[in-house]
This record gives structure tokens, sequence and C-alpha cells, in this order.
């Protein structure tokens, strides 16, 4: 379980380069560094950058939570070989809405999620699929630098280059993001990505869209 303390731990030097490298992973047990800087105003409870992200019809009979990490290799093989059949077979004809919650393995991940979160709410979801679908070429491009890589979708997508920096240094929005990610450690027992919740099930892994169809179906 992570505390606020180990929160601030997690986001201690997230700023335009500090960043961790892919495979530096956010540990649950770290310590509070000594001499680390003095934690930001919490966001308002009714910001608008964590606010719920999702697919589909708010009325649709069966509600899919994915936990997610946008440097996780398993995830971006979901979005790449899975979520397009579930979003045109499951999500657009009406039967399921996707829910997207913030999993960040590293701080890489973590500030690709901040940029996410801080674009319009309808471009999220094309934001974080084009993510999944170049990963190689921004998060583990070897011949570049992940932030420059990262900027280069942020910009295709429409946010400016002071924006983008402005993004990055928001400690308060870091935190708000791990914060989401303990409350959903502590809600759904997620412990690796991605992971689903079907109704109260927690499923881990990359599944297959028959997989994912069949849980779909037994979700009530």
């Amino acid at each position: 379980m992570l505390d606020r303390r180990t929160i601030l731990t997690l986001t201690a030097g997230l700023l335009p380069g500090a960043f961790l490298a892919p495979g530096a992973f956010l540990a649950p047990g770290a310590a509070l560094a000594q001499g680390a800087a003095p934690a930001p105003a919490p966001l308002a409870t009714d910001d608008p950058r964590m606010a719920e992200r999702s697919a589909g019809r708010a009325e649709a009979p069966v509600t899919v939570i994915e936990y997610f990490s946008l440097t996780c290799g398993h995830c971006a093989a979901f979005h790449r070989e899975t979520y397009p059949r579930v979003k045109s077979e499951l999500i657009e004809s009406g039967r399921v809405r996707m829910v997207f919650r913030d999993f960040p393995l590293d701080g890489l991940a973590l500030a690709a999620s901040a940029v996410a979160r801080s674009l319009p709410p309808e471009r999220y979801e094309p934001f974080i699929s084009t993510l999944m679908s170049t990963q190689d070429r921004w998060a583990f491009n070897r011949g570049g630098d992940p932030r420059e890589e990262l900027f280069k979708v942020a910009a295709l997508a429409g946010m400016s280059r002071p924006k983008y920096d402005e993004v990055l240094a928001d400690q308060a929005l870091a935190r708000a993001i791990l914060a989401a990610r303990v409350a959903g450690q502590q809600e759904h027992n997620v412990t690796s990505t991605p992971s689903f919740v079907f109704g109260t099930r927690t499923v881990p892994g990359n599944i297959t869209f028959a997989r994912f169809a069949a849980l779909v179906a037994e979700t009530r």
C-alpha cells in the first residue's frame, strides 16, 4: 500500500530533464529522500484534468475499467491487437463503456499520463491509443530523448511547447495521478499492467478479444 510519504517520493524530481527512464520502476516501498522539495498545494478536487476518461455510452450495460501504464509493452500489445475490436464491436455498439485509469510504472509513463490528461477530454483516448501504437518510437527510441519524442506526439495532438513544459513541471498533477494509482491498488487490488476490472472481478494481463468478450458476457 502506498501512503502520502511514498507518493511524495515517487514524484520527487519529476521536472523537465529529471524523468525516470522506462524500466526504472516506481517502487512501492521507496523511502522519502532527504532534502526533497516541499510538496506543492494539492489539485482542486474538481480539477477537470483528473475527471474520468472513458469511451462508450454512459448507459452501456457493462463498464470495464482498464489500468495501464503508457510504457508497458503488454499494455501496448493489448491496444494494438485487441482494443480496435473491443472499440468497434463492443464500445461503439453500445455494449461496453471503457474507463481508462492511469497506473504509471515509471517516470516517463507518469509524464505521458500527465500530458494525456492535459489535452481536451475528446483527444484523450485517441492520444493514448497513438502512444500505445508508437511506443517503440517515443518511449524506447535509443537514438532520441524520450521527452522530445513524447512532445512530438503531443504536438500532433495540438499541445504547444510552452504548455508541454508547463505540464511536465506540474508536480501537483503528477502527485494526483499517483494518488489515483494508489486508489486503484487499494480498490481493485491492481498489482500489474494491464489489469481489467469486469464488475467486481480484476483480471490481469494482456487478454485476447475472445477472452475480453467472454468476460463482458459474464458481467452483470
